[in-house]
């Protein structure tokens, strides 16, 4: 899929936490510790940041009340809270950790699934090219700081 100059950065994120994701949903006994341990990595290096640059640059890119746009923001806060929340468990080290392994890389595939297929399509959709560029410059300025 094309995707826009202005998404490519999320995109390009978005390859890095299918990898974590893959991983964790293919944690074992033998590896979930090494698993956890990579995904954490990742979280501190790279997916906090993207989950902050995409509430604070993306998701009020069009009006919070749109009713195409409404539930795939809530939708996007929900997974936020819930990865996030799964990644303080497992850097705590509670929780059964291959069951919360396992279902964190379920969740954080499925959510980049969706911003990838439903939610950047949208904006993409319902942007005009100026809005969109617009938006791109936040995320490219969120990035380098």
């Amino acid at each position: 899929m094309q995707r826009s100059a202005a998404l490519t950065p999320l995109s390009r994120d978005h390859q890095h936490a299918l990898d974590a994701a893959l991983r964790l949903r293919r944690a074992d006994p033998a590896t979930v510790e090494a698993v956890i341990e990579r995904f954490l990595a990742f979280w501190a290096a790279e997916g906090r940041r993207h989950f902050e640059i995409e509430e604070g640059h993306l998701l009020g890119a069009l009006p919070a009340d749109d009713p195409e746009w409404a539930p795939g923001v809530a939708r996007v806060r929900a997974d936020h809270a819930a990865i996030r929340a799964a990644a303080t468990t497992l850097a705590d080290g509670g929780g059964n950790r291959l069951s919360t392994a396992r279902t964190t890389g379920e969740r954080l595939r499925d959510h980049v699934r969706f911003e990838e297929r439903e939610l950047f399509t949208l904006l993409e959709r319902r942007l005009a090219p100026e809005e969109l560029e617009r938006v791109g410059e936040a995320i490219a300025r969120a990035e380098r700081a």
